[in-house]
């Protein structure tokens, strides 16, 4: 039974074990693509944790009859889920493979604290037909092996806070269905960071790219918190068709004297500067391209931009999920009946003069 997974170790296959967003970062590291290193907490580790301390039968009964219209029911049955989790120890086995594995990240970086971020990854959520992604918790820039360990605990226990419990409750998925990995990932130490997609999102164009930046780690423009700087990129010839640089007025970093992560405000100097450079735009889509060809289908993409690295080493993607909007719009019969690839390359050779 393994309790920890090094993501080197998983792959698309690993799903049942680690969960999709630990798979996925497996399988893009087995791809030759730039990811953060990091391990996997498994849902073996969480199964063990809910039987041993006698929770499985209280959780499932607790989320038996409930009704997911009824806000005050929900509550009170996820505090009540999520406390008792809380207030349980882990099996000794389990505490020592998570501290044992932070070490030795540490150690690969000849770091005695490294700074990582601890990530929820359920069984159901970054699939091409699923929407689960994003319900449970991430915590950034966490520290040493305690604070690690608690907010492993913090993620499993998630899995039953009030929006994740009402929606597989109005989608009839089981609640035993879906089982919760923890992904610990080394932070890049962000000067900006985004999303991106392999397909343009407003008109499902696949011969664009689209990113969107902002200064920082990528919560703000996840989170929409931010109008980011915005790139429309043409995939094949790699030329930026459509640039917007916004004002972007918070940033999210590390407060070194609060010791945790805030939404700060953004030096005026450079609010309305571009906050990637056009060799940036670039790898990062040649980067998309590799991810969308070994996947075999649009990608959305977050990344981030390492301070301290040079390029393009300082380049990592850090999460990577089916494009779940277009992708499952009904094909209709393309232009003359030639491929997609085909209209592609014939739309990128008409922007290039030959002499």
């Amino acid at each position: 039974m393994d309790y920890i997974l090094d993501f080197q170790n998983v792959d698309r296959n690993s799903l049942s074990s680690v969960g999709g967003k630990n798979a996925s970062l497996g399988e893009m590291i087995k791809a030759g693509i730039r990811v953060p290193p990091g391990f996997a907490v498994t849902t073996d580790s969480y199964l063990r944790f809910i039987s041993e301390a006698g929770l499985k039968d209280k959780i499932y009964g607790l989320l038996s009859g409930l009704n997911p219209e009824n806000t005050s029911q929900l509550l009170e049955a996820s505090e009540e889920i999520q406390s008792m989790m809380g207030r349980q120890e882990f099996p000794g086995e389990i505490r020592k493979a998570i501290s044992d594995h932070y070490r030795r990240l540490c150690d690969w970086f000849a770091a005695r604290i490294m700074p990582v971020a601890v990530r929820s990854s359920a069984t159901a959520e970054d699939l091409p037909t699923a929407s689960f992604a994003g319900q449970q918790d991430t915590y950034l820039w966490i520290q040493g092996e305690e604070e690690v360990a608690g907010k492993v605990k913090k993620c499993w226990s998630s899995l039953f806070n009030p929006r994740a419990v009402s929606y597989r409750i109005k989608n009839r998925f089981p609640h035993e269905k879906v089982l919760i990995s923890v992904g610990v990932q080394k932070m890049v130490n962000a000067k900006a960071a985004g999303v991106m997609f392999t397909i343009n999102p407003t008109d499902g164009d696949p011969s664009k790219a689209v990113i969107e930046a902002s200064w920082g780690l990528g919560e703000t423009v996840v989170s929409g918190s931010v109008n980011p700087d915005k790139f429309v990129v043409d995939k094949v010839i790699l030329e930026i068709g459509e640039r917007r640089i916004s004002e972007k007025h918070i940033a999210c970093l590390f407060d070194e004297e609060k010791g945790e992560v805030v939404n700060c405000e953004v030096d005026p100097e450079i609010r309305g500067k571009c906050c990637l450079e056009d060799r940036e735009v670039k790898m990062l889509v040649q980067m998309g391209n590799e991810i969308e060809r070994h996947y075999g289908r649009p990608m959305d993409i977050e990344w981030a931009i390492d301070k301290g690295l040079p390029f393009p080493h300082n380049i990592f993607i850090v999460q990577a999920r089916p494009e779940t909007v277009w992708s499952q719009k009904k094909k209709e019969p393309l232009l003359g009946k030639k491929s997609g690839y085909e209209l592609l390359m014939e739309r990128a050779m008409k922007r290039i003069r030959i002499p």
